[in-house]
């Protein structure tokens, strides 16, 4: 089955507004490589502004290299270069051979210089995807740099209204951040609401081992547009704790995930929040989940619950492993608020704002020892986030919490199902 829920209580009290979890888990197919695969259309937009100086623009350009190598004739491409101007320094082109050795010798031209107009490297490489977008194809613009936007568009707002609005037109975009000097924040909104994936690269080393997996991954992906949908009765609100991108609709919420390959799963906690009700009654929410690519099953997963009083809520059993699940969103959010209170200067209020969240999780814990640990985990947090923290630390700390809110592994990538 495509989608499973699981939800961690089955009763809800009525002269509260009760929140319940459900955790939902999406299995893409595993497709064996066997005949023809879809066509991908890549852009590449590199940071060549003065910042990329040393070892990073060589390194940067020999992944794209790396990157073009792992193309078929069928596949097309183009190369950005930006600072403060902008260049196609190869316009979009199918792969073949002739093509892919030419842009190798456009690439070693490539030289640091300048600032940084991000917005309109971007932009220009996401132009050189639509220009030739397939129905049946993979559309990715992949977004190189280590510095501040800081000549044209900057506000990031805008920029993720553009991710967005170019996600719906096809066009996703994966991000990848070098270094303590890149804005996170930006790199990360434009993924996510682009669709594709945010990776932070904190040693220039690993520049070449990102963007080629993440060309791997474009050339894998096999469920595209995919979204959860969560329908109820009126007044029953539906929230998502990760980061993903929601289209609210009546009684409808559309979770908007990324694009999935080859036997990812991908999970997530839906809160739900419930009206009053009388005792006895039941309540219902419906889930389904779909692509544009048609691969996943539409098959909708309804969930109900009872309106019972507090004794009854009190004394009823637990799901541990939906617990679990809930647990550990919290603690990525409250560690994600956390480097923006640091960022402030206001220790004391990210210190607090942990604190919250470990007595919260400690009082459902039991002796569960997962969530006895993520209890320990919070802990040292509070520790760590009471006193001022490194740049370089901040940076891993917002990595890792939205990697774990977008369901990848420690390092920023697609968790699949282990081969059978």
């Amino acid at each position: 089955m495509t989608l499973s829920i699981r939800q961690d209580r089955e009763l809800v009290r009525a002269t509260y507004r009760s929140h319940r979890f459900v955790l939902a888990t999406v299995t893409a197919p595993t497709v064996e490589p066997v005949g023809a695969r879809p066509s991908v259309n890549l852009a590449f937009v590199i940071d060549r502004s003065g910042s990329m100086a040393g070892a990073k623009l060589p390194l940067a350009k020999d992944a794209v290299d790396q990157g073009l190598r792992r193309l078929d004739p069928d596949d097309r491409f183009a190369v950005v270069a930006y600072d403060d101007s902008v260049d196609a320094v190869v316009q979009s082109t199918s792969a073949s051979p002739e093509a892919v050795a030419n842009a190798r010798r456009a690439l070693s031209a490539i030289e640091p210089r300048g600032s940084t107009n991000l917005g309109e490297g971007w932009l220009t490489g996401c132009r050189q995807v639509a220009l030739s977008q397939r129905a049946d194809g993979v559309d990715r613009c992949l977004l190189l740099s280590d510095g501040l936007a800081n000549v044209g568009m900057t506000d990031r707002d805008e920029l993720a209204g553009h991710a967005a609005e170019l996600r719906r037109r096809g066009v996703t975009t994966t991000t990848f951040g070098i270094g303590d000097d890149f804005d996170e924040r930006l790199m990360q909104l434009i993924a996510e609401h682009g669709g594709g994936n945010f990776y932070y690269i904190e040693d220039a080393r690993q520049i070449p081992d990102c963007i080629t997996s993440e060309v791997g991954e474009a050339l894998d992906i096999v469920a595209r547009g995919v979204v959860i949908e969560v329908s109820g009765p009126p007044h029953l609100e539906i929230d998502a704790l990760g980061v993903m991108p929601l289209d609210r609709r009546s009684d409808r919420t559309l979770i908007q995930l990324p694009d999935l390959v080859s036997g990812q799963e991908l999970s997530l906690v839906v809160r739900l929040t419930f009206p009053y009700g009388q005792d006895g009654d039941s309540i219902a929410a419906a889930f389904s989940v779909s692509d544009r690519t048609a691969v996943l099953d539409p098959s909708v997963a309804t969930l109900s619950w009872r309106y019972a009083d507090a004794a009854a809520n009190d004394a009823q059993p637990r799901d541990r492993i939906v617990d679990r699940a809930v647990a550990a969103a919290f603690g990525a959010r409250v560690r994600r608020e956390a480097v923006e209170l640091q960022r402030r200067g206001d220790y004391e209020g990210a210190e607090r704002a942990i604190r919250g969240v470990a007595r919260r999780v400690r009082a459902y814990a039991g002796n569960d020892p997962e969530l006895r640990a993520q209890v320990k985990e919070l802990g040292a947090a509070q520790v760590a986030f009471a006193a001022p923290m490194a740049v370089h630390e901040l940076k891993i700390q917002h990595a890792q919490t939205s990697y774990l809110l977008r369901s990848k592994d420690a390092m920023g990538r697609s968790r699949r199902q282990p081969p059978q």
